[in-house]
């Protein structure tokens, strides 16, 4: 079975960060049935702290390395602190990556990140998107972001099942499904002009030249 791992990096109880992961992991696992493990690096905070000084991680931290290593995607989410990913969020991987540079190395990760007013919504592409590059992770192209206004609101369904979608297609049991066709436009009708030249549509040629 398609594992799916979600990374919360929510302080509070509840946690609108965890609330924003567990939406994704829902509208993901619905497209491919994975099995999906949430893993809230609050809950790690000591042992984080303990591997970093160390070089050594607990059992918890290390069961939680080993699942995002076989993970076949990710969703990771964090809060904003600061115009950016939280400390732990980056340490968490921090210590993944000291541990095995090449765990998130071509794997699907969607982000995601949640903040107290719209502003911050760049955080995906000017933090998040180049962090997971550089571990060579495959992110896709939807980030999506939650601010305080946006629960409730219209459009952050649409952003999480767009995003969920993105992320299904790239996991194991549903890449390289053929995508359902689209019935194509019908060609533009040839038009006679006045001189006696037929004008053939571009499409029409560039189809020929396909053959």
């Amino acid at each position: 079975m398609t594992k799916l791992v979600v990374v919360s990096a929510g302080l509070s109880v509840p946690s609108s960060t965890r609330l924003l992961g567990d939406r994704l992991a829902a509208a993901t696992a619905a497209h491919t049935g994975a099995e999906v493990r949430v893993i809230e690096v609050r809950d790690l905070a000591v042992e984080i702290a303990h591997n970093l000084t160390s070089g050594f991680p607990g059992p918890a931290l290390a069961a939680a390395l080993d699942a995002v290593t076989e993970a076949d995607g990710l969703i990771v989410v964090t809060p904003v602190f600061s115009a950016s990913y939280s400390g732990l969020f980056k340490s968490f991987f921090d210590v993944l990556g000291a541990r095995d540079q090449d765990a998130l190395a071509g794997k699907p990760v969607l982000i995601a990140a949640t903040g107290g007013t719209a502003r911050h919504s760049l955080v995906l592409d000017h933090a998040l998107r180049p962090l997971f590059a550089y571990l060579r992770a495959v992110v896709v192209p939807t980030g999506v972001y939650a601010a305080s206004e946006d629960w409730g609101a219209e459009g952050l369904p649409e952003r999480v099942e767009r995003a969920a979608g993105e992320l299904a297609a790239l996991l194991p049991e549903t890449a390289g499904r053929p995508v359902a066709a689209e019935r194509p436009a019908p060609p533009a009708a040839r038009r006679a002009e006045p001189d006696g030249f037929t004008v053939v549509p571009f499409e029409e040629q560039l189809a020929a030249l396909r053959g």
